[in-house]
């Protein structure tokens, strides 16, 4: 129905409209591993903060929207099964994205869009390792 690419570019200005509205209105970086972590080791009063309700949207939007964008989009999910990852394999590689996370100060959406964009160095510095490393990682698993 779209091209590939008009998806892409809507994806990409409605990522960095969002990330830009954090920042202005909440003075926030929208980091996901910063937020995940708000969330979970949660500091001040009330039950739930502003991270709670970030990932709530994140996880809702996609369940309330997976099925009419499939059909509108006309492309299939594709299912771990297919792809053929083991369940070990998946919690390994879910450690070591949280391991570079912590090593990296930050994730590549914290890096990568919200850091590149107020021209932070060390966020420059650490999307292109980011970069290079899925590269040679993508090379040598084929």
């Amino acid at each position: 129905m779209f091209s590939s690419l008009a998806i892409a570019l809507c994806g990409g200005l409605l990522i960095g409209l969002a990330a830009s509205l954090l920042l202005v209105v909440n003075g926030r970086i929208a980091g996901i591993s910063g937020i995940i972590s708000g969330a979970l080791w949660r500091r001040g009063s009330g039950l739930f903060g502003w991270q709670f309700y970030f990932l709530a949207g994140l996880v809702l939007s996609g369940l309330l929207l997976a099925e009419p964008l499939k059909a509108w989009l006309a492309i299939e999910p594709v299912v771990l099964r297919e792809l053929g990852i083991a369940a070990p394999t998946l919690l390994l590689s879910a450690l070591l994205v949280g391991l570079g996370c912590s090593l990296g100060n930050g994730c590549t959406s914290g890096h990568g869009i919200c850091g590149i964009g107020r021209l932070s160095p060390r966020s420059i510095a650490a999307t292109l390792v980011f970069m290079l490393v899925g590269v040679i990682a993508a090379v040598l698993l084929n």
